[in-house]
């Protein structure tokens, strides 16, 4: 039975309070300006608020908020219906005369190409307006019936911020004033607190002052530099994710970080990723590329293995290979998005028919996985085809994949929502979207059905009929990527990491020097056993010390004197504060035994 499918933001009533609260805030901004001065772009609801763009006479500053919010909240108290009007394109022009951008919409609307935020459309849209008070704008909606619906203690401006027109760098740049609304003031309150945590959660923060990686101009923008620390917990977080998909029936293999550019035009790619290829190198004749993704050097391999038999299939090859995009400078977000990217990529061959089986198996492997970090949910997004030429033109392929793996997650009874325009250019795909501890969503995980690629670059096995047949590949990686996973979860555990990922699992603090040789002893003792441990013998006094490691986030601290020496005792204390007196070192390796294997 297929499983229900989970309601969409756009649905909702908290997207229609934002999309409303989008147009109040224009409304109370152009106030602020003589008639026709101000210029109005488009103002969506997002995630979590709203936005407006505008062409200003002046640069606005937070200061403006305060008389901004006031007369939005009159504007609200006035309980305006918001009525909508559909229009023709000559009565539309007329209303927006000497509003360039509203008029480039119209435009769109009138040619039937795009919608009113530029997206392309599949038909000719109905032009229409939606009013309340004085203010018109060209918009489809919905809204709430009226502006009272909103409550007036429930919504704040965050903050403003420049951006291009239409997202192209060419254009103008206008202001864009971000706000967020709720439907109570605690929805208010919680979700500025978050906001709050999460600059404390930054994870290009907690990196430097918890030493883990660096970047230099030296090296270049978006290449990350990892200290011992910091490759220490990227080495556990990938050697867990190997030693689990192991276990899987995953295979392990190594492909060069070098390729003829050739075989991305064979596979597609070349058509659809020039622009985040890093230049081209030429040697002997042969252009080479740097690897931007793994997928054609997989099936290259599986192609040179020889020809495989329906028996050996489902045949899963895996790999943490280091790729290379040349993403834009402005899109740099410290390990969030990088040049230098580290895949744990997955590509499954196999037929058809074992499609849902291996879905089943991939996601037990998520939900393991996902506990594993504590991550307490999770959605998962069918990213479909949507109107646009980034697609490979095989309708028919499309079709049975989209319906496979549409079939596959219902099958599992695996919980999901639709998405156009989101898909791969060769195939759709179900993209795992985590929440952390402060509720926001990350998407991490993949898997795709790709019926294209494999016949593209000449695969075939010996099916039953002793045929040769064009295997399916299925696209998986648990982490998307090491970086980003790393961003994600020092945010997750704000640096405060389980015992069983924290780079060093406990400090051994020596009161005096006398207590050095002792805890050097201990410190062997431990590291035998498999924990990661350090000891700090400066000069520092012992309450600078625990005071250290209490900012470093470590674990355990160790702090040993005469009296522990002489009982072979060290005196546990953890990062919470939390003093647990002297413990053998036996009964200590013990608990931090078990709090590695409970995961805390």
């Amino acid at each position: 039975m297929a499983q229900k499918k989970i309601s969409r933001y756009e649905d909702s009533d908290l997207y229609k309070i934002r999309h409303s609260a989008a147009h109040i805030m224009a409304q109370a901004v152009t106030e602020l300006f003589p008639p026709g001065e101000a210029k109005v772009a488009i103002g969506p609801p997002i995630e979590d608020g709203f936005y407006y763009d505008f062409d200003l006479p002046r640069q606005l500053k937070p200061e403006d908020f305060p008389a901004i919010e006031k007369r939005m909240r009159a504007i609200i108290g006035g309980k305006f219906e918001f009525k909508k009007r559909v229009v023709s394109a000559d009565e539309a022009k007329r209303e927006f005369k000497g509003q360039p951008y509203k008029l480039e919409l119209i435009e769109g609307l009138e040619k039937g190409g795009f919608d009113e935020y530029g997206n392309p459309l599949k038909e000719k849209p109905e032009i229409s307006f939606y009013t309340h008070d004085s203010f018109t704008d060209l918009c489809r909606g919905p809204h709430v019936a009226n502006t009272g619906q909103i409550n007036p203690d429930a919504f704040k401006l965050m903050n403003i911020a420049g951006a291009y027109w239409r997202g192209d760098e060419k254009n103008k740049q206008l202001q864009r004033i971000y706000g967020t609304a709720w439907e109570t003031a605690q929805q208010l309150e919680e979700y500025l607190w978050r906001q709050e945590e999460a600059k404390k959660r930054d994870h290009r923060k907690l990196g430097k002052e918890l030493g883990l990686f660096y970047f230099s101009d030296d090296i270049g923008p978006g290449i990350p530099l990892f200290t011992p620390k910091g490759e220490m917990l990227r080495h556990i977080a990938e050697n867990y994710i190997r030693e689990t998909q192991t276990r899987y029936g995953f295979q392990h293999v190594w492909t060069a970080n070098l390729v003829k550019e050739d075989l991305y035009k064979k596979s597609g790619h070349y058509d659809n990723y020039a622009d985040v290829m890093f230049p081209p190198m030429v040697g002997d004749g042969v252009t080479y590329r740097l690897k931007p993704m793994n997928c054609p050097s997989h099936m290259t391999l599986f192609k040179e293995m020889g020809l495989h038999s329906y028996r050996e299939l489902p045949l899963r090859f895996s790999e943490f290979a280091t790729l290379y995009r040349y993403e834009k400078s402005g899109e740099l977000t410290g390990l969030a998005r990088v040049r230098t990217v580290t895949q744990d990529d997955c590509h499954t061959f196999c037929t058809e028919e074992q499609i849902g089986s291996e879905c089943a198996l991939t996601f037990k492997l998520f939900n393991e996985v996902f506990a594993r970090y504590r991550f307490s949910s999770y959605v998962v997004r069918l990213s479909l085809r949507g109107e646009g030429g980034k697609y490979v033109k095989d309708p028919e392929k499309w079709d049975r994949a989209e319906a496979a793996l549409r079939k596959a997650l219902d099958e599992n009874n695996v919980e999901y929502y639709e998405a156009e325009g989101e898909a791969a250019f060769y195939g759709p795909k179900a993209d795992i979207i985590a929440r952390d501890v402060l509720g926001r969503e990350w998407q991490l995980s993949t898997f795709q059905v790709d019926f294209i690629q494999p016949a593209r670059l000449g695969l075939t096995y010996i099916g039953e009929d002793n045929q040769e047949h064009t295997p399916v590949v299925l696209h998986r990686a648990v982490m998307g990527s090491t970086e980003r996973f790393l961003a994600v979860i020092i945010e997750h555990f704000a640096g405060a990491f389980p015992v069983w990922l924290a780079p060093v699992q406990a400090v051994l603090i020596p009161i005096a020097d006398r207590h050095t040789a002792y805890a050097q002893k201990v410190a062997e003792q431990l590291k035998a056993a498999g924990l990661r441990v350090e000891v700090n013998a400066g000069s520092d006094r012992m309450s600078a010390k625990i005071r250290d490691a209490q900012n470093q986030k470590v674990p355990y601290m160790l702090v040993m004197g005469d009296k522990e020496m002489e009982s072979g005792a060290v005196a546990l204390r953890l990062r919470s504060g939390e003093d647990l007196g002297a413990i053998s070192v036996d009964a200590f390796l013990s608990r931090a035994k078990e709090d590695i294997e409970k995961g805390d």
